[in-house]
């Protein structure tokens, strides 16, 4: 294995494993200082139980994880390489109290997957994400919000001297006039639930205030149950987006919580490009190699 590494010309990735207490040795951390230097880039090690039942810095990353640094190596040189974006990602949350809230069945699955696509292709990503089950994609610098003022917030933040921001979220159009600080008790009754209009977070951008931060690149998503096209058109032109991608959410088989999606990139110069039912990885890959289409175009 050392004769290789020598001879190695390709990026060389170590996942160390080794039992409690080797790794924080000090000649363990000297070597891992010099190898660095060299460029060689480590996977961990994990923190948990060993295979000799003792419990502590050492163990291999998860397969899953190992897979995450894998691709981010491979990414390098990629055709973001360089670039910087931001990506927002699943359902707010807009809390009636503390235990209950108004949201929307967004899984949040189509935009880890276009930051995992990012980062595949060599961006560094910040990934501004709503509660979900989902793990960050490795290498993502990863923000989570709940409400939709928390969201804009963190994209204001974090905008700055960025190439591009994906607006893959499903922010919640409403939200409750009054919330709760306590849990409302149903022996009470429930009271009217009056809404009022969260705060839109393109119209935002778009504003005298904010366009010195507005990023090269600007995508939305068009999520609708009818009249799509002509309603994402409206979308595109309204918030001033450079594309956006139109989905169907009324087709069992695609959109939200599930694990396809078939959407239709609209651009303002008219022109269209539908993408047919795959898998959301198949779909956000398509995504960012137009967005650095685009790059190149600014």
């Amino acid at each position: 294995m050392t004769i290789t590494a020598l001879a190695a010309e390709c990026p060389i990735l170590i996942a160390p494993a080794m039992d409690a207490g080797m790794y924080s040795h000090p000649a363990t951390h000297e070597n891992v200082s010099i190898l660095a230097k060299r460029g060689i880039q480590f996977a961990g090690p994990g923190e948990g139980r060993m295979a000799s039942g003792l419990i502590g810095l050492g163990r291999m990353l998860e397969p899953e994880d190992l897979f995450g640094h894998i691709r981010k190596v491979l990414g390098k040189n990629g055709s973001l390489s360089g670039r910087q974006v931001v990506v927002t990602a699943g359902g707010t949350q807009e809390p009636i109290d503390p235990v209950r809230y108004i949201s929307n069945r967004s899984s949040g699955k189509q935009g880890y997957s276009l930051a995992q696509a990012a980062i595949d292709e060599g961006a560094t990503v910040t990934l501004i994400s709503t509660p979900t089950a989902l793990h960050p994609p490795i290498g993502a610098i990863f923000i989570k919000v709940q409400t939709a003022q928390e969201m804009l917030k963190a994209v204001l933040d974090n905008l700055a001297g960025k190439d591009a921001l994906i607006m893959a979220a499903a922010v919640a159009d409403f939200k409750p006039q009054i919330s709760s600080n306590k849990k409302i008790k149903k022996r009470d009754g429930f009271p009217p639930l009056m809404l009022e209009p969260t705060v839109d977070i393109l119209a935002a951008l778009n504003s005298k205030e904010n366009s010195a931060q507005r990023p090269r690149v600007l995508v939305g998503f068009a999520a609708e149950s009818q009249d799509l096209f002509n309603n994402a058109r409206e979308k595109l032109q309204s918030k001033n987006l450079d594309m956006i991608a139109a989905n169907d959410i009324s087709a069992s088989d695609s959109g939200f919580s599930v694990d396809n999606n078939k959407v239709t990139l609209l651009y303002p110069d008219g022109n269209s490009k539908e993408l047919p039912l795959q898998s959301k990885a198949e779909i956000a890959d398509a995504i960012i190699s137009s967005i650095a289409g685009m790059m190149g175009d600014h």
